[in-house]
């Protein structure tokens, strides 16, 4: 074979190994694309408090006539904000609030977000996993086992404290490779708190709304409200702390 012949079939062979990394990428890059199309398209400017107060009327009347509509507009409204990780969740949890009450509202925001989560774990794991886990090494290599032996108490911690982003929170878990399982139970479970407290206050926005004021988003922060939630991420740790002392003694 010539120099010629072989540098004629480098290429090909380049290309077919590129095509399953791009495979890979793919459903991210859908999900990166949809994210650009929201914002080019200035739909992002919807999720605001004085959209929902202008289209107040409108909505509600929505919502009377056409209720099962209206829900599942809000289910895939949603669904599609998170999978996008467009910065809203907790405005449409409140908007949720107003439209369907705290309990409906919230539930239908809790479903949601967790299958908005899902579509993008499973995005990243599938890009990713693989890339992250063969170059863990040392260090990374050992905080991902500790990871997978307590998989779902970590979790559930990182979706009950309302300090870390939770586009961040939906990303993480699948570099280190949770299961899906333990990540959709973690997700439903743990966000349960967060989301009630958003939907109460959107129950109240009306009357919020008439006042002329504005929603405190920052009430998750409040004393009262964080200790609690707080508590629960701390008493998610107890299974790690048990294992942790059955190896001691062992020891």
């Amino acid at each position: 074979m010539t120099d010629t012949e072989n540098t004629m079939t480098t290429p090909s062979g380049d290309n077919k190994a590129q095509a399953p990394k791009f495979k890979r990428m793919l459903p991210l890059l859908l999900l990166g694309a949809g994210l650009a199309v929201v914002y080019s398209m200035g739909w992002h400017r919807f999720l605001s408090f004085e959209a929902l107060q202008e289209n107040r009327d409108v909505l509600d009347g929505f919502v009377q006539e056409r209720g099962f509509i209206a829900i599942l507009t809000f289910l895939g409204l949603y669904t599609v904000a998170i999978a996008f990780s467009i910065p809203g969740g907790s405005f449409l949890t409140i908007a949720g609030g107003f439209l369907f009450g705290t309990w409906f509202g919230g539930s239908y925001a809790v479903l949601a977000a967790t299958v908005g989560s899902t579509l993008v774990f499973l995005a990243a794991k599938f890009a990713f996993r693989d890339f992250f886990h063969e170059r863990a090494k040392g260090y990374l290599k050992k905080m991902e086992a500790g990871f997978h032996e307590n998989e779902l108490s970590y979790l559930l911690v990182l979706r009950l404290v309302p300090l870390f982003p939770f586009w961040l929170v939906n990303l993480v878990p699948a570099f280190v490779g949770v299961s899906l399982r333990n990540y959709m139970i973690a997700t439903f479970i743990g966000i349960i708190p967060g989301t009630f407290v958003y939907a109460s206050v959107g129950n109240g926005l009306d009357a919020i709304f008439r006042s002329g004021e504005t929603p405190d988003l920052g009430i998750i922060l409040k004393p009262e409200i964080l200790m609690p939630i707080m508590g629960l991420a701390l008493l998610s740790l107890i299974p790690v702390l048990y294992k942790r002392i059955c190896k001691n003694k062992q020891l």
